[in-house]
């Protein structure tokens, strides 16, 4: 199962909330109009207990006032994972001093091989302020669950494994809310844009 196909299948399952609020939204003319998809009411990411990198619980209640990024994925991904790892150091870049008032979370979908040490050896690499996550195979489960989020091993000839995995940008408001849902291959400046509406919110 391909990643874009999950990643469609998930904005397609949200598109009727989406439309909801997008329906709420025209209401008011301070709403602001991403170019991801608006999934503003879902509260998705709510039910989120992890580990970081340094051995610390994190909730999202943890990164309060910042915009959060959450992306899904692994360190041994072959191309969807750092190349949308590459594409959130460019964001950063971007936003310039904004950036600080931004955090790039990395769930991992792969807590047997990534261990904290891995993790944080992988995703410091692209940019020294990004957060690798993990926990037991259950917390990540119910983090996935929580966000609606698709993953699943797929063997491989060699006897290894890879792993299947909803490969989506999931942006969160400084309140913790659940606001963009955006496809792995948005682009740089639709990212930044959608952050930088989220920023003045």
């Amino acid at each position: 199962m391909s990643v874009f196909s999950t990643s469609r299948r998930l904005v397609l399952r949200l598109g009727a909330a989406a439309a909801f609020t997008a329906a709420l939204a025209a209401c008011g003319d301070s709403a602001p109009v991403f170019k991801g998809s608006d999934i503003s009411g879902t509260q998705l990411g709510r039910g989120m207990e992890l580990v970081d990198y340094n051995g610390k619980t994190r909730q999202l209640s943890d990164f309060a006032g910042k915009v959060v990024v959450v992306f899904f994925g692994f360190t041994q991904c072959p191309d969807v994972c750092p190349t949308s790892l590459a594409e959130l150091t460019e964001v950063m870049k971007k936003l310039g001093p904004d950036a600080d008032r931004v955090q790039v979370l990395l769930i991992t979908v792969d807590p047997e091989r990534d261990t904290p040490e891995v993790l944080k050896q992988y995703v410091t690499a692209f940019d020294p302020r990004f957060l690798g996550l993990t926990g037991s195979p259950d917390q990540v489960k119910k983090a996935a669950a929580s966000f609606k989020a698709y993953y699943a091993k797929a063997p491989t000839k060699d006897g290894s494994y890879t792993m299947d995995h909803t490969a989506a940008f999931y942006l969160l408001d400084g309140k913790g809310e659940s606001r963009v849902l955006a496809n792995n291959n948005i682009g740089v400046d639709a990212l930044t844009q959608d952050i930088k509406a989220l920023l003045k919110g």
